[in-house]
Parts: C-alpha cells; sequence; structure tokens
C-alpha cells in the first residue's frame, strides 16, 4: 500500500516519468537531469545495502564494501523488515548480483 502522505499529483507524475523510460541510457540522462551526482550514489549505495542484507551479509562487510554507514544501513533494513516492500519487489526483478 502507498503511503498516503506521498501520494500526489507531482510525485504521480515522477513515477510516470520513471515507468515511462525505455532503456539504461534512458534512464541515466533522466536520472542526471533530476538528481544530484551524490542524490544518484546516495540511491544507488541503498539499493546495494539492501541487496547485501537480503543475502545475509554483516553491516562489517556492507560497510566496506559499499562505504555506507551504520546509519543508513539500519535505515534500509528497517526499510526491509518494515517497509512498504519497494526494495523487496524490486530485488526479486533484478537479475542476480555476483558475490
Amino acid at each position: 500500500m502507498v503511503n498516503p502522505k506521498l501520494k500526489d499529483k507531482l510525485n504521480d507524475q515522477l513515477c510516470q516519468a520513471v515507468l515511462a523510460l525505455k532503456n539504461m541510457d534512458e534512464c541515466y540522462q533522466f536520472f542526471e537531469d533530476i538528481c544530484t551526482i551524490s542524490e544518484l550514489k546516495s540511491m544507488s549505495q541503498r539499493l546495494e545495502v539492501a541487496r547485501m542484507l537480503k543475502a545475509g551479509h554483516t553491516y562489517d562487510d556492507i560497510v566496506e564494501q559499499t562505504g555506507a554507514s551504520t546509519a543508513t544501513i539500519s535505515r534500509v533494513k528497517r526499510c526491509l523488515n518494515y517497509g512498504a516492500d519497494g526494495y523487496k519487489t524490486v530485488l526479486e526483478r533484478l537479475p542476480e548480483q555476483p558475490e
């Protein structure tokens, strides 16, 4: 279920924009325009943290491999366990990553 605090016309438009992208190049182009490099790297890092947590990695491994803070790892873990299942959905659909 979508958090009603997030659901609005502008966020609907953003989600529609992401769904309209057709390939990796379009994704890179869109995210380069809409995000700062730092924002994009943070989102990518959080997704990798989620993948690693799901695979059973320790906090120490995750910090070493991603550079994420333990606070970020804890937040992602909380989302994996109690969130809206967004990470779960995406991780199930992504191809397996080599460890």
